[in-house]
């Protein structure tokens, strides 16, 4: 299995899985050029783009995601209630392409797909496993708090790609962010600070997880380094040695991440 999150933040999200033969994106937030662009950039051919996960209808997670369905004749999964409220916003959408996933394990060639639900403040959202051979991927990138079923389904999984949104303290102390819109981040149907980020990765210690992807950090209430400081610090405060016992790497908005290969 090959893993890049080729972009993410409150601008778009997008990260590319390939298993065998099979290549899926998580996501299609970022512009179909953007898409185009950076699988160029890891040397991906976007025919080669079996299918589209879409976790839920926000802007940043669907925004180019017809147009490359569309160009490229990739299916888009998602759930019905999402798929109803995403042609609310596009004029046009390719019905033919889309695969109703009903809260249910489904398969996508040689891949396992594993969807579960996630809190947040969308009319359907989800995370998303996806298993090839004996190695498994976890995506959760929006959501409020975590469950222990989402700490074990992330647990089992060799590599996360995990929220990591913002600061609590930061985000209280922004001038430019109403109280409405904080309570609203805030919230158990919001986004995941980094101090929940970091607890929850100190639950996956000693079990199958690898490594995890900081994911969908926010431009205006937290920093690369804050997200991976706060996180790294909790880890060896709890006995971890970081990048032995587990590896942490960053997502970025502006450009793709690293590559990580899951041997098989």
């Amino acid at each position: 299995m090959r893993v890049c999150v080729l972009g993410s933040g409150s601008k778009g999200n997008c990260t590319y899985i390939e298993c065998g033969d099979t290549s899926i994106l998580v996501d299609a937030g970022l512009s179909c050029a953007q898409i185009e662009k950076r699988l160029k950039a890891i040397n991906v051919n976007p025919f080669c783009i079996s299918a589209i996960l879409i976790t839920h209808e926000h802007t940043d997670h669907i925004a180019g995601a017809c147009n490359f369905a569309q160009k490229y004749g990739a299916k888009l999964y998602t759930h019905k209630e999402t798929w109803d409220v995403m042609q609310q916003k596009f004029d046009k959408l390719p019905t033919t392409s889309l695969v109703d996933i009903y809260d249910k394990d489904f398969v996508i060639n040689d891949v396992a797909v594993h969807p579960f639900r996630v809190s947040h403040d969308a009319v359907h959202c989800l995370g998303y496993q996806l298993g090839h051979n004996d190695n498994k991927v976890c995506i959760a990138t929006d959501l409020g708090h975590l469950t222990p079923q989402i700490i074990q389904t992330l647990s089992s999984s060799d590599l996360c790609v995990l929220e990591a949104n913002h600061d609590v303290k930061t985000l209280l102390n922004n001038p430019n962010y109403p109280l409405r819109l904080k309570n609203r981040i805030l919230s158990n149907i919001g986004h995941l600070n980094n101090d929940a980020t970091a607890d929850a990765i100190v639950q996956m210690l000693g079990y199958r997880v690898r490594g995890v992807i900081l994911a969908h950090l926010s431009e205006h209430n937290n920093t690369p380094a804050l997200a991976y400081k706060t996180v790294t610090d909790k880890l060896v405060s709890n006995g971890a040695t970081v990048n032995k016992d587990i590896y942490i790497d960053l997502s970025h908005q502006d450009k793709v991440g690293n590559i990580f290969k899951i041997k098989e």
